[in-house]
């Protein structure tokens, strides 16, 4: 019993032994992030917490650019944005507690988004009409956006955007729910602090194979502690489409949809558990919705991007920032266009 009891303790004493250990290598880890890696733009106060919001160029109206639910944040639209910035202002801006933005303080909801964004643009002096560019689930924060501050949203552009009734439409097609990912960031967000996740993701490519390379580095370094944000998000997931799907009337502002091209790729296929035939039915409810999203407004048009995944604004930049400067002429050329 007395050797037990000293394995035992052995065991404890290493066991506490790594943990500090790992600790403190995070705590390292997210020292050297904030000091490689200086947010681009600035750190907009907005009452006691920073967004990083990056503007850049001059002209109106002013592109905002929203991302999807990812840890990339303001870099999301870093193959697109300082092409749009050469004919008119735009914006990139990362949500709280992503990447270089403070987190948010308060329990998580997507009109919280909404607010945030409004008092960063205001604070840092960018001023209405905005043309809302949107990928994935920034869509339905862009819905939420706009029903909030109407006035100031001229036009929109939908990246693959996500549909509001899209779990249950989904999850008819497939036969399954499609929540992939959501469990192993819950695990990781509760580990982060260990540095367990900083060890996992040192190495290989955590950024879509088409992105710049260079943004593969601050996403790693600072994917332990966007982690939190993420799985907020993910969290209140069917609440933000619920709240966004109340906002699809668009009246007659500029709308372009892009949506992807290329069919479910048999990696994804497998990373899901899906029947190449139930991928085939998960493409085709896509579509349908992207279709419906071009009819929320009554001067909209669809595009369908061939070869493009779902971050269409790196495997097609020009695509976007074509569909930017057409919606942008747009709103320049009818600014009476835009609905209250």
């Amino acid at each position: 019993m007395k050797w037990l009891r000293r394995v035992a303790l052995g065991v404890a004493a290493l066991a506490a032994f790594v943990l500090a250990a790992g600790a403190l290598y995070e705590a390292l880890g997210r020292a050297h992030a904030a000091k490689a890696f200086p947010p681009p733009g600035r750190m907009v106060d907005i009452g006691g917490r920073r967004i990083q919001l990056d503007c850049r160029g001059a002209g109106a109206p002013i592109v905002v650019f929203e991302s999807g639910l990812d840890a990339l944040g303001s870099l999301s639209w870093s193959a697109v944005q300082n092409d749009v910035a050469k004919f008119t202002r735009a914006c990139a801006y990362s949500r709280a507690g992503v990447i270089w933005s403070d987190d948010a303080g308060r329990p998580f909801a997507a009109g919280n988004v909404a607010e945030d964004l409004h008092r960063a643009l205001a604070a840092a002096g960018e001023k209405p009409p905005y043309v809302l560019v949107a990928h994935s689930l920034g869509g339905p924060y862009s819905l939420v956006f706009t029903g909030r501050y109407g006035a100031d949203v001229a036009g929109l552009v939908f990246v693959d955007a996500s549909h509001p009734d899209q779990l249950a439409r989904l999850r008819a097609a497939a036969g399954k729910d499609l929540n992939q990912g959501a469990a192993q960031a819950r695990i990781g967000d509760a580990l982060a602090w260990t540095g367990l996740v900083r060890l996992i993701t040192s190495t290989g490519q955590l950024v879509p194979a088409t992105a710049p390379a260079w943004i593969d580095a601050p996403n790693r370094a600072f994917m332990p502690r966007s982690l939190h944000a993420i799985v907020a998000e993910q969290d209140a997931l069917a609440a933000t489409l619920a709240l966004a799907g109340r906002s699809r009337g668009l009246g007659d502002r500029p709308l372009v949809v892009l949506t992807h091209g290329a069919a479910t790729s048999a990696a994804n296929q497998k990373a899901a558990g899906l029947t190449p035939a139930a991928a085939a039915r998960v493409d085709a409810a896509w579509l349908a919705m992207q279709n419906d999203e071009a009819a929320w407004s009554s001067h909209s048009r669809h595009q369908v991007v061939a070869g493009a995944t779902h971050y269409i604004q790196f495997d097609r930049p020009q695509v976007v920032v074509a569909a930017v400067r057409e919606v942008v002429n747009e709103v320049r050329n009818q600014p009476a266009a835009r609905a209250p």
